[in-house]
């Protein structure tokens, strides 16, 4: 297994210190109602836990801020054509992964608020199509670069394309709706991209300004068929729910929180949403496997729900937790004709949104009330009440789809000790019964609790945890765990319980004192997964054993 070098970790943590000053106070609020702990990968330390995933080098590298990459090899025409036709699902992940990656990702300098940001007309575009890009900037001019995500021999990129320099403009400041305080940036388009030569995949563009100030843009290049492959959700819902950028999210606002966030607007701090922090990790490891995969969004899930039909499984990466109806019954629908799902992280489908249309197409604004009295469908539709999907008039726990119902913010991070060493999932480990992997469940967890919510049986219990939820001495008792049923359709759905996952995937996790012990295990782990879930109907080949919750209420 590759892991990272000593150098890529030094040269990481100076990454950081470059960009230490906007992200040290950068707070993600938990997905519980007004709990403003840090919700970044390494727990206590937001700043670092924001960026790890930025860089991904395998040997130092410097650039000047405000300049394009240095040069890489260029494919062949030839090599872009392969990769264009090589598969319906309009990536091949095995060619791709012999192509030449670039180490130069991570941003520079950020600048002030306001100095270079942009969105796109749409979170995802097929092969070819073209988007437009909306940016703004106080610099004279800037350029966009495109990287691809991947593994490409552990440099976590490729860069795809390189624009020539467009003119900087001001946009003009953003609208807040009344009432609901949805954030819109009504700008003018600035430039039209074409993906022509670019394989399905989970991009960042990013903008260098003349001065040197950068963000990142997120686009997602979906696949035209997902049918025999593995599908990457990008969970755009999630990403946007969280996005301070002009004052509101679904949380946080100055005259309370907003009930509709727009994708008409750009997202703060890095401008990457969440792609980077959460999902990369698991981008990365999944490529590396040159198994089949398919990219589409959350946002595919409820504008073209066949798209999972024919998918080996679904992975649902590090933060989920924003699903219409549609977008459930979508998976759900997948499950009962036999595709896996792997929910890697916590919290998933939580939230119940409602999506509607802006000036630039359909399924742009998001709506959360969270209360049914606020929601003014509500009292004439209760089952269109956006509240959270247990809680009523809706009341449809997640768990009949996880098998473990959303558990606990805490902003400690806590062991996970393997229960059960000769389940399958931790083939090629090592570990024991008792084994503790430290620091792995958190911040936030899931819990399998079949006395109190709808549970699929046979469910089985490969890892488990114990732990007071918020302070060790006042808090609550509770627990996670890490399982796995399987349904008569003989789809295979895993839930690892702990939204620390992708962190931990990495060697230089800042969230887990002993990375280097639980990277090779919780990467293995994945892989593993993976591979049997990528092979057909998991509870085929490995049917879960029904066994006892390892923790109880």
């Amino acid at each position: 297994m590759t892991t990272r070098t000593p150098a890529a970790v030094r040269w990481h943590a100076r990454s950081l210190a470059l960009v230490g000053g906007l992200l040290a106070g950068a707070v993600l609020v938990a997905g519980c109602v007004g709990d403003p702990a840090p919700r970044g990968r390494s727990g206590p330390s937001p700043a670092a836990g924001a960026l790890a995933t930025i860089v991904g080098p395998t040997a130092p590298v410097t650039s000047t801020p405000g300049t394009p990459s240095p040069p890489v090899p260029t494919p062949t025409a030839a090599q872009v054509a392969a990769l264009d036709a090589a598969s319906p699902t309009g990536v091949d992940v095995a060619a791709e992964n012999t192509l030449p990656g670039d180490p130069n990702l991570a941003l520079t300098r950020t600048g002030a608020t306001g100095a270079i940001e942009g969105y796109t007309n749409t979170v995802a575009v097929l092969p070819g199509r073209s988007f437009t890009l909306y940016a703004s900037t106080t610099a004279a001019s800037f350029v966009v670069q495109a990287f691809r995500l991947g593994w490409y021999g552990g440099a976590g990129a490729r860069l795809v394309w390189t624009s020539a320099a467009v003119g900087g403009t001001v946009q003009p400041p953003p609208s807040i709706t009344p009432v609901t305080h949805m954030v819109s940036a009504d700008w003018s388009p600035t430039l039209t991209i074409s993906t022509v030569g670019w394989p399905a995949g989970s991009y960042v563009l990013r903008l260098d300004a003349s001065n040197g100030d950068q963000r990142y843009v997120p686009i997602t290049v979906r696949s035209p068929s997902c049918a025999g492959a593995l599908v990457v959700l990008n969970a755009v819902t999630t990403w946007q729910a969280y996005n301070t950028w002009g004052g509101y999210s679904l949380y946080t606002g100055p005259t309370g929180r907003g009930y509709v966030v727009s994708f008409d607007r750009p997202y703060d701090k890095t401008g990457a949403g969440h792609l980077l922090d959460y999902e990369h990790p698991l981008i990365e490891v999944a490529e590396s496997t040159g198994l089949p995969l398919c990219y589409e969004t959350s946002i595919q899930l409820q504008t073209d729900p066949g798209i999972l039909a024919g998918a080996r499984g679904v992975l649902s990466l590090g933060h989920d937790e924003y699903w219409s109806a549609t977008m459930r019954q979508a998976v759900r629908t997948a499950i009962d004709a036999g595709t896996n799902v792997a929910f890697f992280g916590a919290n998933a489908i939580y939230r119940k949104i409602r999506l509607n249309p802006s000036r630039l197409g359909p399924d742009r604004q998001e709506v959360n009330y969270r209360v049914a009295a606020l929601d003014p469908l509500a009292a004439t539709d209760p089952a269109a009440a956006t509240v959270n999907w247990p809680d009523p008039p809706v009341s449809r726990n997640e768990s009949s789809i996880t098998g473990q119902q959303y558990g606990c913010f805490s902003p400690r991070l806590h062991p996970m000790s393997v229960v059960d060493p000769n389940g399958w999932v931790w083939a090629g480990t090592g570990v024991r019964a008792g084994t503790v992997l430290p620091a792995l469940v958190g911040p936030e967890s899931d819990r399998l609790n079949p006395g109190s919510v709808p549970t699929p049986r046979p469910i089985q219990v490969f890892g488990s945890s114990t732990f007071r939820c918020g302070s060790p001495l006042i808090g609550r008792p509770t627990w996670s765990d890490l399982t796995y049923y399987t349904t008569p359709s003989g789809a295979g759905v895993i839930d690892v319980g702990t939204m620390n996952w992708a962190c931990s995937l990495q060697s230089y996790c800042t969230g887990i004192p002993d990375p280097a012990f639980v990277s090779p295990i919780t990467r293995t782990v994945t892989t593993t997964i993976l591979r049997v879930f990528a092979a057909g109907p998991a509870g085929r080949t490995h049917p879960a054993v029904e066994s006892p919750p390892a923790t109880a209420p």
